[in-house]
């Protein structure tokens, strides 16, 4: 099954006051398709590098209503003992709820989607686990681009933890200096687990929503640190072509901000307790993708393949009632320093 491509805004063109071209190009849908399938690909031969054993097995899969993807696992690797890498691309006549609550001008109308998903679980407790995703949405008069990085430690090292920042920071100053502290701090606000009252690890960024309009933040929390920050910004108006050079930066800038961290850890000597620790702490990547995570819910709400959306998950965890860690150690600094929200660059006013 192909889909057409050419964008349906392409006979329209209009621009805001500031010059910037509000309508998607022609080519809009086929350009990020190649983009996350690039990203994909270029992902996974890094990772089976790093991994030195296992190789990444391909699925193809289609969907009834519109669309189909590429899943990639890795399993039981030197490195991983599991990771996918996703590529997804669907389309149809009916928004999923999801989409109707936060842009209700797209009812009516056709939507595409596009875009690649990754969640890495490591073998070794010192490595941490870490999720991507970027995307692009096209609904009659509604565009807009998603997405973001985040990274889970279990046993975290502040210079590990400073590089990804810094090296996620780099990409996102080189298209505008705002868009790291206002995504710095909507990933903070997403990746939270609010039944637990702690982050899902030590962040990353998070932006979605994100059109000509230049608004960034868009979530549902109006009172919350990131909406007044991006109030306090006002918009930052890009074109089309601006924030799809902004979205391969970030997927691009993913492979040097995670592998010189994985490399220096995954030979690192672990024993039981550590492995328990990580076990049990994987049960909050459960929670919170089975809980909060709109990718998951966009996925079953539009009959995506289950066995793809899923693949976040890890392939085991344990579960242990009223768990608190002893104090001064390790698993203790975990909870009181790294997943609370930190300006960890020392830059963030």
């Amino acid at each position: 099954m192909s889909v057409q491509v050419t964008s349906q805004f392409a006979t329209t063109v209009a621009s805001t006051p500031e010059n910037k071209v509000i309508t998607p190009p022609a080519d809009s849908r086929q350009r990020f398709k190649q983009f996350v399938q690039d990203l994909q690909d270029s992902i996974c031969d890094g990772l089976e590098k790093l991994d030195g054993q296992a190789k990444f097995q391909e699925d193809n899969w289609q969907r009834q209503e519109g669309g189909g993807g590429r899943t990639r696992v890795l399993s039981d690797g030197g490195v991983f003992e599991q990771g996918g890498v996703n590529f997804s691309e669907v389309w149809g006549d009916t928004l999923p709820p999801a989409i109707l609550s936060q842009r209700p001008e797209a009812a009516g109308h056709g939507f595409y989607a596009t875009g690649t998903s990754m969640v890495l679980h490591p073998r070794n407790p010192y490595i941490p686990t870490v999720h991507l995703n970027y995307r692009y949405f096209e609904a009659g008069p509604v565009w807009w681009f998603g997405g973001g990085v985040d990274l889970t430690p279990y046993y975290p090292f502040q210079e590990d933890v400073i590089h990804f920042h810094q090296m996620i920071k780099d990409a996102c100053d080189a298209h505008h200096p705002e868009f790291y502290p206002a995504f710095k701090r909507w990933c903070d606000e997403y990746f939270y687990l609010k039944h637990r009252q702690e982050t899902r690890g030590v962040g990353g960024i998070f932006f979605d929503y994100l059109d000509y309009r230049g608004k960034l933040y868009s979530g549902p929390n109006m009172q919350g640190e990131a909406a007044r920050y991006s109030q306090s910004v006002g918009p930052v108006s890009r074109s089309w072509e601006e924030m799809f050079a902004f979205a391969q930066a970030c997927g691009n800038s993913f492979l040097p901000a995670y592998v010189p961290i994985a490399e220096k850890h995954k030979d690192r000597e672990y024993g039981d307790r550590q492995r328990n620790f990580q076990l049990y702490r994987r049960g909050r990547y459960v929670e919170f993708n089975l809980v909060y995570d709109r990718g998951t819910v966009f996925g079953l709400q539009t009959n995506g393949r289950t066995e793809s959306i899923l693949m976040s998950l890890p392939p085991l965890i344990r579960w242990e009632y009223g768990y608190s860690p002893d104090l001064g150690t390790p698993e203790a600094e975990l909870y009181d320093t790294y997943l609370k929200p930190q300006d960890w660059l020392g830059e963030i006013s």
